[in-house]
């Protein structure tokens, strides 16, 4: 069995955790398969991907193919209208990065070719040497995005299956292909060595810059910048929350997307802080390169998703490192979660919820603790590696017999 990966980015967002677990899993699980990645930037992916043995090779995207997207295109004439100009200002730059694309894969003859983003998804359609099987690792819900579901609908006769990571995103590729693709649900898996209740945690008042305190209950929404991850909702809740319960937030993450447009700012959240009188109780880490030992340094992790989350890896590692979890109960994150057993939940975008959430485990310790032995209890039951092999292992085995 030979499989080659293809990510649109090398950088650390939830799709690229979700393939780190994936190759790691297989390397332990199945020595013998040939695996490679082909990834279209440098980042922490490439490093963790090397770390286990895997030949990677970083072929960058034009800049014009890495900067696209569709996720903020508006519905009126010029925003169309300009996004239609960049389409089109795109066209020869990816043709010569599919032509290229092609070729190696041609070199390489896998019999699977894992595409882990909606860029490689189409591309890696088209790329397809003859002989290999298409299998897209679909992480977001693509009937939202409006060039992407064109292109992926145009493109499923080239796709031999999917996977899906969790059943809500598997009902939406489902409706988009209207039933001519099979979709596997398959959950992601989580290091539950590396997440785990004990080990090391960094400083996150030092990375913060702000004064060290030991009287806090600390509160912290890890994630990326993109613009539907809740940020802006998290430091609202803070805002709520009563200064009594010595309630420090955290915005733990930053961009990790060339695509305009999709991500917050720095400086937005700093301004909103500001703006509703919690700049002194809200600390803004970056990147932390371990989550795990950032999540360890938090009371309580917040998952604030304003839009149905896909899956919710934050969610999952949360739990495996034994945390107390808030989440916004929608989509994938639904699927994960029995409210009050293994979290408490608020609906997306509900920022009384989420305060009031906050309030009651900055509260009680007791329930913490209650939560977050049953987060890690879940950990130990749905996100081994073991698991996720065991499911993805026979659609590899089937795809490679029918190619």
């Amino acid at each position: 069995m030979s499989i080659v990966f293809l990510s649109p980015t090398g950088q650390s967002g939830g799709a690229e955790a979700a393939l780190v677990e994936i190759l790691a899993g297989l390397r332990e699980s199945h020595p013998s398969w040939s695996l490679d990645l082909i990834v279209a930037s440098d980042g922490p992916l490439v490093a963790g991907a090397r770390a286990l043995g895997i030949p990677v090779q970083v072929v960058p995207f034009p800049p014009s193919l890495a900067s696209l997207g569709d996720w903020n295109v508006g519905r009126g004439f010029w925003s169309r209208a300009s996004f239609i100009a960049r389409c089109a200002g795109t066209a020869w730059p990816a043709a010569r990065y599919l032509r290229r694309l092609r070729r190696l894969l041609r070199d390489r003859g896998p019999s699977v070719i894992h595409t882990n983003g909606f860029k490689m998804h189409v591309l890696g359609a088209w790329a397809r040497p003859h002989g290999s099987a298409v299998l897209w690792h679909v992480h977001d819900y693509v009937t939202r995005r409006a060039l992407m579901a064109k292109l992926l609908r145009f493109s499923r006769h080239r796709c031999s299956a999917a996977v899906a990571n969790s059943r809500s995103v598997a009902d939406d590729v489902t409706a988009l292909c209207g039933g001519e693709l099979t979709v596997h649900p398959v959950w992601n898996a989580v290091d539950l060595s590396r997440y785990s209740p004990d080990g090391p945690r960094v400083d996150l008042d030092a990375l913060s810059g702000l004064p060290r305190r030991d009287d806090v209950v600390r509160v912290g929404l890890v994630a990326t910048f993109a613009r539907w991850k809740g940020h802006r909702t998290f430091l609202s809740a803070l805002a709520k929350v009563p200064a009594s319960l010595r309630v420090r937030g955290y915005v733990i993450g930053g961009p990790v997307y060339a695509t305009s447009g999709s991500q917050v700012t720095l400086d937005e959240l700093k301004h909103q802080a500001a703006s509703l009188g919690v700049a002194d109780r809200v600390g803004f880490t970056g990147i932390v390169s371990d989550s795990s030992m950032a999540m360890r340094a938090l009371d309580v992790v917040v998952h604030a998703s304003t839009d149905p989350e896909p899956f919710g890896l934050v969610i999952a590692e949360a739990m495996a490192c034994g945390r107390p979890v808030v989440t916004s109960a929608a989509g994938g994150a639904r699927e994960l979660t029995k409210p009050d057993v293994n979290a408490l939940v608020h609906e997306p975008g509900d920022v009384d919820g989420l305060a009031r959430a906050i309030e009651t485990l900055a509260g009680s310790p007791a329930l913490r603790a209650q939560l977050g032995h049953a987060g890690r209890a879940t950990a130990e039951r749905s996100f081994t590696r073991t698991r996720l092999v065991n499911d993805l292992t026979p659609i590899y085995e089937g795809l490679s017999r029918v190619h």
